[in-house]
């Protein structure tokens, strides 16, 4: 009988052996075999300063799995383990465990060289260190006291894609980890040489590198505080010229409207992927600008003095050569030159030649110089014969004043007001002739337009890996502001306000989106309650990424963000593709719907095979915004979001404008648009699309007017074709 008390009141055993089965950053899973197929037990530990206890029951089988949730991420825990029989407890078991680290936030690159990428991220607390995993290689980063924590991977291979990955670890247990995608940049660019130059434009050459298409070059006057000017090289353009030889290839560019007489710094920088690599510097300079002199009487005919011009450009000596006797001026200041030592009444042949530096003017001015006749015969055959030259001169300047003026009244009156639509086609014929010369000058006068504004959020180094091309960025007072979730982010996408013809706010044009701003872009359709997307780039073309592609397929949601995307239907058209989207908050469960119109082909900084299929395709984006989105702004994207997108913006426009009021005004919308995003309608050919499609919408409406007209003899069913 004592014997059957005593086992009656003695404690169970402890379970043995218990083991860590999962974890996560908030739950642990722990392993226990029963302690003679008990069923209960207690599980007690400690969670932010209070005892917790927690029941674990268990009939069937001979272990035990229970899961312990709502820990705190990197945290050790010290869990006690009771087993429960007959209302006795055992003294309890102890084991320690942790749960994983949070992942590390911030994770990015912020700088690409040819041989290494720098990588940056927000330092986590309770982590003893970071593990780097670069293509299988394992890199191993001390914790440090700063907020941010930077590693620099070297020794790699320029112009590759590498995937990284990166790790907290906390008491030897590793996060779940976050993952990017980055590419190294290419090499330098070799053997950059300046191989000609005139007045106004300097040719420039160097050493192709292969599998690089595109080329940044940057160029200012030297010692000069004016900003910088950025051009795109891109070889399918037409903007680069590649020379074959028997040793190598050859790059050359030729850099005009340039500065006569002035020494320009150059850095070229080879682009691969979007990442740009080391610029590689040359300075060259513009020739001297020509001198246009002439004679004056000097000292009784004994001597000569030569006068000449002030002409644009940059000059800082003259050479004077007066038959055979060569003098030298002593800066840029003085405009003429006494030369000594002559007969009256007597021509000499004068040349003149500017230099800047030490670069001259190979070319100099040459003229006839004739000394006072002082009374002599033969001085009045002389003045007779300067006078009819005089003439000459005065002649060919009044034809060619004449030639300016007229040329210049054609720009000024026909190019800044609005064109009504009866005179708009020989409107456009003046434009067209000799070449497309009155294209050429307005679209050129549209260069500096805009230029003077600031472009400071977009040039934060926070925000610079937002940008596709470092040229292209929305001015500070009209771009688009993403709401922040916290002080710490960010209110920065590369996107503008576009005014239209009914509002300010009518369109935002916009590049297309980076791996690294899909998020953006829809946190921004969402904010701006966007009912409708134009695309007219394609995600790749020739080879090259021009678009992140943001949809998902058909019926396979997709989360960006906060935000659950799904593509409820797909239309192919030749030309074009029609999307309908819906978008989801995924807290909120509030819903829209986005209609994505896809225009399908249209080449890069080109323009369609033919007008009408864009008229047709802006058609069907002007019904959708008037019937479904006039109270939001239509998003716009190509790949940069100037060229195409500002093409399609100005299009709809403008025949909202010929329609509403029978006139327009393209040159007027062009500068307007420009004052809101730079570069936009980007090339001449672009500009002068819009002009053609006028011109054929104008002829289109004349010829159905005339059908209309002769309906009842040409068909028997007049209302049927007017109809149709």
């Amino acid at each position: 009988t004592s014997n059957t008390t005593s086992n009656t009141n003695s404690r169970p055993e402890n379970v043995q052996n218990v083991t860590v089965k999962a974890r996560t950053e908030t739950n642990i899973t722990l392993g226990w075999e029963k302690v003679n197929n008990i069923p209960t037990y207690t599980l007690q530990y400690d969670l932010n300063g209070s005892t917790k206890k927690e029941s674990v029951n268990s009939s069937a089988g001979t272990s035990i799995t229970h899961e312990i949730a709502g820990l705190t991420a990197g945290t050790k825990y010290n869990f006690t383990i009771f087993t429960q029989s007959e209302g006795a407890t055992s003294t309890g078991y102890s084991v320690e465990a942790v749960t994983k680290p949070p992942n590390p936030a911030g994770f990015r690159t912020v700088e690409q060289t040819s041989t290494s990428i720098t990588l940056q991220w927000r330092k986590t607390s309770n982590t003893s260190s970071y593990i780097l995993v670069c293509n299988d290689n394992r890199i191993t980063v001390p914790a440090t006291a700063s907020d941010k924590v930077e590693r620099v991977i070297a020794n790699l291979t320029s112009m590759t894609r590498y995937n990284i990955a990166l790790f907290a670890v906390f008491e030897n247990i590793t996060s779940s980890g976050v993952e990017l995608t980055a590419f190294t940049a290419p090499p330098d660019v070799k053997d950059v040489q300046s191989v000609s130059q005139n007045e106004t434009s300097i040719t420039l050459q160097w050493r192709s590198i292969s599998n690089i298409s595109s080329y940044f070059l940057v160029y200012n006057e030297t010692n000069n505080t004016v900003p910088a000017t950025v051009e795109k090289l891109v070889s399918d353009q037409g903007k680069i010229n590649v020379s074959h030889s028997a040793i190598q290839k050859q790059v050359t560019h030729t850099v005009d409207g340039l500065t006569s007489g002035t020494k320009y710094s150059f850095s070229i920088f080879a682009v691969f992927e979007d990442v740009q690599g080391s610029g590689t510097e040359h300075t060259a300079a513009t020739v001297p600008p020509v001198l246009n002199a002439h004679c004056e009487y000097w000292a009784a005919g004994h001597s000569v003095k030569v006068v000449w011009n002030r002409p644009p450009g940059v000059w800082t000596k003259v050479e004077v050569n007066v038959s055979g006797r060569t003098l030298w001026t002593g800066g840029r200041g003085e405009q003429h030159i006494v030369v000594t030592g002559f007969q009256p009444a007597t021509t000499y042949q004068v040349s003149l030649a500017a230099l800047s530096g030490a670069v001259r003017r190979l070319e100099p001015s040459v003229f006839l110089c004739a000394t006072d006749p002082r009374g002599v015969i033969v001085g009045s055959v002389t003045a007779v014969l300067l006078f009819g030259l005089l003439i000459c001169i005065a002649v060919f300047v009044y034809y060619r004043r004449s030639s300016i003026i007229s040329r210049s009244t054609l720009f000024s009156s026909g190019t800044k007001k609005v064109i009504s639509a009866a005179k708009f086609s020989s409107h456009f014929h003046r434009l067209s002739q000799n070449d497309n010369m009155g294209f050429s000058e307005e679209y050129e006068s549209l260069n500096p337009v805009g230029r003077e504004q600031t472009q400071k959020v977009a040039l934060l180094p926070e925000n610079k890996s937002k940008n596709r091309f470092v040229n292209i960025l929305p001015y500070d007072w009209c771009r688009v502001k993403l709401s922040k979730s916290s002080l710490s982010a960010s209110d920065y996408i590369n996107a503008s306000y576009m005014p239209g013809y009914n509002s300010n706010r009518e369109y935002i044009a916009t590049q297309g989106p980076l791996p690294s701003t899909l998020n953006d872009f829809w946190q921004m359709v969402w904010e701006q309650r966007v009912k409708g997307i134009v695309m007219v780039t394609n995600c790749t073309e020739k080879g090259r990424v021009k678009c992140e592609r943001y949809w998902p397929a058909v019926n396979k949601p997709r989360l960006y963000g906060e935000l659950l995307v799904t593509t409820e239907s797909e239309e192919e058209e030749s030309s074009w593709t029609l999307r309908t989207l819906t978008v989801k908050h995924r807290h909120t469960f509030e819903e829209c719907r986005v209609k994505q119109f896809h225009f399908t082909v249209w080449p890069d900084h080109g323009v369609p095979q033919n007008t009408q299929v864009l008229i047709q395709f802006r058609g069907l984006v002007r019904q959708h915004m008037q019937t479904q989105g006039a109270s939001a702004p239509t998003v716009v994207h190509c790949s940069a979001g100037v060229g195409r997108t500002g093409t399609i913006i100005a299009l709809d426009v403008l025949l909202q404008q010929l329609q509403n009021q029978k006139a327009v005004g393209v040159y007027a919308l062009v500068h307007r648009m420009r004052l809101h995003r730079s570069n936009m309608v980007q090339t001449e050919s672009q500009y002068v699309f819009l002009h053609q499609c006028i011109v054929d919408c104008l002829q289109r409406d004349k010829t159905e007017e005339g059908l209309y007209e002769n309906a009842d003899i040409i068909y028997t069913n007049a209302t049927a074709l007017k109809e149709l």
